[in-house]
């Protein structure tokens, strides 16, 4: 009888144990309702059919988007990723890291997707290299060379580089874009001035599954979950062209500058916006 008592009671010590680690597992919830696992099976928006036939208009154009305008901000931040929330540039490397969900292209002159590069290389290709001349702090004062190197920072990408197609469907009797691909853009500081340096393309097509399961900051009503590949769909940036397909495939800032170039970018855009209104008959 008395070994019974003992082993009930070292069964019912045991068992308040385990209720106890369960009720400390379980995390508090962390807003008005538990946690979302939503965006995991979330699929991006299909793309419209589309037939050769029905494509009777169409061009190439690249812009950049700046993540330091205001509009652009929920590309660049949070600085520190959260379980549910990243900037674009992590949930990128994230993605590439993992291995098989996203691929990157190396950079060409092109800017075609041709050579295959791995994450390890693209971090490898960011790290800083800066000569410098240092002088010793103590007779005779000695100037000697140094070299200084810093690892890669997420937070120095700045811009993003959109590749995409224009075209009027006559079907549908609309003009419409689908983007071609994306390129991360690194801006650095080299004597007082602003240096970009590209990184990589990948392709929007093969993203799309990345990015419909991303979630982005939604500054108009945090109750409605916004996704990266919605943002991309609904235009919800603000860019500017920097090229469009053209005989000498040159970009803007190869013949004009400053405001020239900014008034030629808007050219572009209200040129593509004219063609489409001429079709009409009023």
């Amino acid at each position: 009888m008395k070994r019974l008592c003992i082993a009930f009671i070292t069964f019912s010590i045991l068992l308040s144990f385990s209720a106890v680690s369960q009720i400390i597992n379980e995390a508090p919830v962390d807003g008005l309702f538990p946690d979302e696992t939503w965006s995991v099976n979330k699929k991006p928006i299909p793309y419209p059919s589309i037939r050769r036939a029905d494509v009777m208009w169409s061009k190439r154009i690249w812009r950049e988007i700046d993540f330091r305008q205001k509009f652009n901000q929920k590309f660049y931040y949070p600085i520190d990723s959260q379980v549910s929330w990243k900037s674009f540039i992590m949930i990128v490397l994230d993605a590439l890291k993992e291995g098989g969900r996203m691929t990157a292209y190396d950079i060409s002159n092109t800017d075609e997707l041709l050579v295959p590069i791995t994450y390890n290389e693209i971090v490898g290709r960011q790290i800083d290299t800066i000569h410098q001349i240092s002088r010793r702090p103590y007779p005779p004062y000695e100037e000697y060379d140094t070299t200084i190197y810093t690892d890669f920072d997420p937070t120095k990408v700045m811009r993003l580089r959109v590749k995409e197609d224009w075209y009027f469907d006559k079907q549908r009797s609309q003009m419409m874009v689908r983007i071609i691909a994306l390129c991360p853009v690194l801006i650095v500081e080299r004597d007082g001035q602003e240096q970009t340096s590209p990184m990589f393309w990948i392709s929007y097509a093969e993203s799309r599954d990345v990015f419909a399961q991303a979630l982005v900051f939604n500054e108009f009503n945090s109750a409605m979950k916004l996704t990266y590949d919605e943002l991309f769909w609904k235009r919800l940036f603000d860019s500017y062209i920097y090229k469009e397909q053209n005989v000498y495939d040159r970009r803007i800032n190869a013949y004009a500058t400053g405001i020239d170039a900014l008034l030629e970018s808007e050219r572009v855009k209200n040129e593509m916006f004219r063609f489409e209104e001429d079709l009409w008959q009023y």
